[in-house]
């Protein structure tokens, strides 16, 4: 249930602007999509946005991913691309979630992200969690994709990114349905692993997958 005045809660600039004001041009946002699917890639996302108070304007309408519809997300992702200094999405697989353990995975999917920007930020900031890796100065913001608009756009980002890798992987397994549920837990998915087992992008170490005996592979 929403408490009142919840709907004018907004991301903005108060974290890139306090960075901004030291002198740091490229401040650059962070988050992930698809931490708790059943299947499918990991994704995280970084925007780093030019350092122009205005943008809160022209991008007045950025949630963080999971308050958006699909077309709301397809929309504020092409301005958020239009908009930003430079942006990028990195991707871990289902294997090495499997291999290495979700956490881990997101932290590599970040910094392949990091490796795709046209320039280097010189502060991040993230959506709850760090990358000891990285040698870059970073913040770590609880409700970071609630607060502040690089982590928004860059939630928006890594979702839009990730489902259209779901999508286009349903021609593959189009007896899963993946396009239509982007590969979480939801009642459809779910009644597609009975009748069909696990197939070859699903996470074997999530439950229920991992309890399955033997692990069936159709396609």
């Amino acid at each position: 249930m929403k408490t009142k005045g919840m709907e004018a809660i907004r991301p903005d600039l108060q974290f890139e602007v306090a960075l901004w004001e030291q002198g740091l041009q490229q401040v650059a946002g962070m988050d992930e999509a698809g931490r708790g699917a059943l299947a499918g890639p990991v994704a995280v996302g970084v925007v780093c946005l030019p350092p122009d108070p205005r943008l809160a304007v022209h991008l007045h309408g950025v949630r963080d991913s999971k308050q958006l519809t699909p077309q709301e997300r397809a929309h504020w992702a092409d301005l958020i691309k239009a908009h930003a200094l430079t942006w990028a999405v990195g991707f871990a697989s289902n294997e090495e979630i499997d291999q290495i353990g979700i956490g881990s995975a997101v932290q590599l999917a970040a910094l392949r992200a990091l490796k795709h920007l046209s320039c280097e930020p010189q502060h991040l900031l993230i959506d709850y969690f760090r990358l000891p890796q990285c040698h870059l100065p970073q913040t770590a913001l609880i409700k970071g994709d609630q607060r502040c608009l690089s982590i928004a756009a860059a939630s928006i980002l890594a979702k839009t990114e990730r489902d259209r890798w779901m999508a286009e992987i349903d021609a593959l397994y189009p007896q899963y349905k993946f396009a239509a549920h982007k590969g979480y837990a939801t009642a459809i998915h779910l009644e597609c692993i009975r009748r069909w087992g696990a197939c070859p992008i699903h996470r074997r170490s999530f439950a229920p997958l991992c309890n399955l005996t033997p692990p069936a592979e159709r396609q």
